[in-house]
């Protein structure tokens, strides 16, 4: 059974840290481009962190809201990927997700608050809340 199971969400402070982590079972995530994305209450599903396959380079894009605070890496050897968050901030809450593709990105390009691609295995999502 293919399978993604996101993990590492939680409570934390303003200005916090957080690592989500992204585990697949049932295949390999070495081919395909991995992203995450964030949904909040009454609030469309955005993109937020996009990693492209290994073979792609890995080459990584983000969401401008999160540029320079969110980190997307992927461990191959664990079959894992990674979303480190730094200087979270309130508009930061929401439910997390990864989704995995082996379809084309063209290198994670960012359009209408998604990442380019056909993302066809989802996780169920882990929650991240960020208040003092």
């Amino acid at each position: 059974q293919l399978q993604l199971v996101e993990s590492g969400g939680g409570l934390v402070q303003p200005g916090g840290s957080l690592r989500l982590a992204c585990a697949a079972s049932g295949f390999t995530l070495v081919d395909d481009a991995i992203a995450w994305f964030r949904q909040a209450p009454g609030k469309e599903r955005e993109g937020v962190a996009c990693i492209t396959s290994a073979n792609s380079g890995g080459r990584t894009n983000y969401a401008d809201s999160v540029k320079g605070r969110f980190t997307i890496s992927r461990d191959n050897a664990k079959n894992t990927v990674y979303l480190q968050m730094q200087r979270l901030l309130s508009e930061d809450t929401a439910i997390y997700s990864c989704a995995a593709t082996g379809g084309e990105t063209y290198g994670c390009a960012y359009n209408a608050m998604s990442f380019y691609g056909t993302w066809g295995s989802w996780g169920q999502g882990t929650q991240v809340t960020v208040s003092s």
